[in-house]
């Protein structure tokens, strides 16, 4: 049986690993939207376009990110993740509020960037704590 540590070690891990995929389809989802707007209702996928959907989505990854990133310094005392997921979720948040009604170009880069910005805070939070426990 495992150790109550090791119990919370994985489920940190596995949280980070969940936030840096939601962060990274995030930021396809954005980058990619532009250019298959017409063909998500044919492919059934019209949910993805709604602006509900990518608010909703983006306040889960939100929360995530600084759950565990935060949970994670605590531990670790390695600032560098935070200071990635910080601007990433300003650009993220400002780009699904504000962006979204001045153009979709603004739109798009400002959350793509935003997502990239997240997902990399969760890829070397994920680092940082490997190391941490590898010594």
């Amino acid at each position: 049986m495992e150790a109550p540590q090791e119990q919370k070690n994985r489920w940190w891990s596995l949280a980070d690993r969940i936030g840096a995929l939601a962060s990274f389809l995030c930021a396809i989802h954005c980058a990619a939207l532009p250019f298959v707007l017409a063909l998500l209702p044919l492919l059934g996928l019209g949910f993805l376009a709604d602006h509900g959907f990518e608010r909703g989505f983006v306040m889960f990854a939100s929360a995530l990110a600084l759950v565990t990133l935060v949970s994670a310094y605590r531990h670790h005392r390695q600032p560098l993740p935070l200071l990635l997921a910080l601007p990433g979720l300003a650009l993220l948040i400002t780009g699904v509020t504000f962006a979204e009604n001045y153009s979709i170009a603004l739109h798009s880069v400002m959350v793509t960037c935003g997502g990239l910005l997240v997902a990399a805070a969760h890829f070397i939070n994920l680092r940082k704590h490997r190391a941490v426990h590898a010594h």
